[in-house]
């Protein structure tokens, strides 16, 4: 058999190539087709042979060894391997034991039913998990392995692991982006569903940065290459999802120890019930017969299948949304977020400043202050500068603009149109004897003097994410009960922000290391509210742990260091810095906030379903098994009992691998 459960491989993305993986997928395929059919026919003909035409019993016992042969082969084989191995107490072992004591009481026909019943189960729960492995495997896709690289002699299809940061390369239209970039020539379309999860196109130009996984609908593009192939965006999401499959849940291992315990127990049992009840009562063979019953009821493949395939779909479905998750471990405790900490610029803003307010004093326009601002930062290169510049709008009349002087923390004087004009902080202006009154804003401020007359004020912003309130309010709906936004910005404008958003604390003025100290203190503060037995607070805490997890959202270098502090880092994975990335156990692909409250919704179906999963097959297993003891099951009913509570499990996974994640838990 392939599917071993007790180890997980069932539930373990394959290392090969993805086209290696369907080619061995088809051909294993084909050959459990042609098993089944072969041992199937070899079974009718011996139920035929003893039902229908009454044959003598050796010609019945031929038949039923050649159709147990065909059809158990593997499971004994395996059996034998893992025996061998000190490894012996799983599904093959109790199959193998209980269809051999059905030969040994004469049950032959019996025993090759079991056998074949718990291959034809086997098979199509192998199929549904094979769906769950194809939305993962299917990631592949996303990255070229070749890319055709631009040199003096002309454009040549090279593999991509051989092109480097520097080189130049070109995508045609209709091509995937097989590395990272930055656009050198042309404009184009890209399709980055793959990347995000958005169907929404989006446009780059000149200048503009390229990650591998889109797909180029329309111009051709030259990029100059910013990542090696295995730094790539599409590489790092590949990488992060088949380690996420391979890490496990802290309820993952539970399951492994508990089957570990399990196994042995029911073997344990099965032997008393084929022992004790026939020395009082006799009866041996009836008893016996129970007891192999007994150990096909008791295989523990849905018991130790259903909760890595929970947290296996989960992933997968979350991959598919633009929500990466590195591990089972990081989806359950992501279950219990109680207290969600968020960084300010490029995480609930979009890191760029605009110009929010213009404020003209006395006769002077707005068009008036800003031309002249404008002009007076034309040659700066500050980002404040740029905004202005920016919401000026129009092209600069370069000849207006004489000598320029920055005076560094203070602003710029500039001569234009022949007038002396100061542009910059209330200071600046003051210093040079320009009296004007200061306005109170969110955000910085620049005042503006022209030949020592006051023309205004600019305010300068962060713009708030269009989805960043609307973040907050489902993450509150989802029962967290705190948010807190960390800033190194000022504090009126971090509180401004922090209103804007719905933001219960907020903490400003903060250096990295103070944003991995405040993490810390909230992490405690949630420890000891959670023992606390004088707590107030009578709302349900979130998750099902003792007591509920710390996140923290950034997208920068600043923000690594909290990322990696917290129960759970979750980094804007589209324009987040690759420390921040590597730092985070969560990536939201589209730096959109409300994917954050999808991946907590998301992660606590997927322990429902995993609570689900354990509870029905432990309630089902145990009154089967009691049902067995008491003799009213036969070995085939016990097949399907077995056989039936891990496909159940298995159909109840695959629920998390469609539908919108968005729905309350």
């Amino acid at each position: 058999m392939s599917c071993h459960c007790h180890d997980h491989s069932c539930c373990a993305l394959d290392e090969h190539s993805h086209d290696e993986h369907e080619e061995h997928e088809h051909e294993g395929s084909k050959s459990e087709i042609v098993e089944l059919a072969i041992g199937g026919a070899l079974f009718l003909a011996a139920f035929l042979l003893e039902k229908v035409f009454d044959a003598r019993f050796i010609y019945v016992l031929l038949a039923s060894i050649a159709a147990y042969i065909a059809l158990g082969r593997e499971v004994i084989l395996a059996s034998l391997r893992n025996i061998k191995e000190g490894d012996w107490l799983d599904e093959n072992f109790l199959m193998s034991i209980a269809t051999i004591g059905a030969f040994a009481i004469g049950e032959s026909i019996e025993a090759a039913a079991v056998m074949l019943f718990y291959r034809v189960g086997e098979y199509f729960q192998e199929l549904a998990v094979s769906r769950s492995q194809k939305s993962i495997r299917s990631l592949m896709d996303i990255r070229p392995d070749t890319a055709l690289l631009v040199t003096d002699e002309g454009a040549a299809e090279t593999d991509a692991r051989g092109v480097h940061i520097g080189d130049t390369i070109l995508v045609r239209a209709g091509d995937r982006v097989p590395l990272d970039g930055v656009v050198t020539d042309g404009e184009s379309t890209l399709d980055t569903s793959a990347l995000t999860g958005e169907a929404l196109p989006r446009e780059v130009r000149e200048g503009g940065e390229v990650l591998s996984g889109s797909v180029n609908l329309s111009g051709t593009l030259t990029l100059r290459v910013t990542k090696e192939f295995g730094d790539s965006a599409a590489s790092r999401i590949i990488e992060m999802v088949k380690n996420a499959s391979s890490r496990k849940a802290p309820t993952e291992k539970m399951i492994t120890r508990f089957a570990k315990v399990y196994t042995p127990i029911v073997v344990a049992l099965a032997l008393i019930i084929a022992v004790v009840p026939p020395i009082i009562l006799g009866g041996w063979q009836s008893w016996i017969h129970r007891a192999l019953v007994f150990l096909v009821i008791s295989c523990p493949c849905a018991l130790v299948l259903s909760v890595p395939l929970a947290f296996f779909a989960g992933i997968g479905g979350a991959s598919r949304r633009g929500i990466l998750i590195r591990s089972g471990s990081a989806l359950q405790t992501l279950a219990k977020a109680d207290t969600v900490v968020f960084d300010k610029t490029g995480t609930l803003t979009y890191g760029r400043l605009t110009v929010s307010k213009i404020n003209p004093a006395g006769v002077h326009t707005e068009e008036e202050l800003l031309y002249y601002t404008a002009h007076a930062e034309a040659f700066s290169t500050h980002p404040i500068a740029k905004a202005i510049i920016s919401a000026y709008g129009k092209d600069m009349d370069a000849e207006a603009v004489g000598d320029s002087k920055t005076a560094a923390g203070f602003g710029v004087t500039a001569i234009v149109n022949a007038k002396t004009v100061l542009a910059g902080s209330a200071a600046h202006l003051r210093k040079n004897g320009v009296e004007f009154d200061e306005i109170r804003a969110e955000g910085s401020i620049v005042y503006t003097a022209a030949d020592g007359e006051y023309l205004g004020s600019i305010v300068i912003s962060d713009e708030v994410k269009k989805d960043s309130r609307n973040a907050l309010a489902a993450l509150k709906a989802l029962g967290v009960r705190k948010t807190v936004m960390l800033s190194g910005d000022n504090e009126a404008s971090a509180k401004h922000i922090g209103g804007l958003v719905g933001i219960d604390e907020v903490r400003a003025n903060l250096l990295p290391e103070d944003k991995v100290s405040a993490v810390e203190r909230l992490m405690d503060t949630g420890r000891n509210a959670s023992r606390s037995p004088d707590s107030r607070d009578l709302r349900p805490r979130a998750g099902n742990g003792k007591h509920g997890s710390v996140v923290f959202v950034g997208d920068g270098i600043n923000d690594a260091p909290a990322l990696a502090r917290a129960d759970i880092g979750v980094a804007m994975g589209g324009l987040g810095s690759d420390a921040a990335i590597e730092s985070a156990d969560i990536v939201l692909m589209t730096d959109e906030p409300t994917k954050l409250a999808e991946a907590v919704t998301l992660s606590r179906r997927v322990m429902r379903v995993a609570r689900q999963n354990i509870a029905f097959a432990l309630a089902v297993k145990a009154a089967f098994m009691l049902l067995g003891f008491m003799g009213i099951f036969t070995m085939w009913e016990a097949v399907f009992a077995d056989v039936g509570v891990a496909l159940l499990a298995v159909l109840n996974s695959m629920r998390l691998l469609r539908g919108s994640s968005t729905s309350q838990p």
